[in-house]
């Protein structure tokens, strides 16, 4: 169960990541570097997500859904 919690967390900051860059799209002048940095992040979030989701399937904590047949 715990390990869900963590997988849905780190989705909800994947996505707050990808709106504050969308925000600071819109409102900065262009001179700052908050939107790459905003694209690393999430680039780091996302690859630490699947990280933990392949380990998980790799150890048994997470299972795939058999097929209805």
């Amino acid at each position: 169960m715990l390990l869900k919690i963590l997988i849905v967390v780190l989705m909800m900051a994947v996505i707050i990541s990808l709106f504050s860059g969308l925000f600071f799209l819109i409102k900065d002048d262009g001179g700052k570097r908050r939107v790459v940095n905003s694209l690393a992040v999430r680039v780091g979030l996302s690859i630490l997500l699947l990280v933990i989701i392949l380990l998980a399937l790799w150890q048994g904590g997470l299972s795939l859904n058999p097929t209805p047949y």
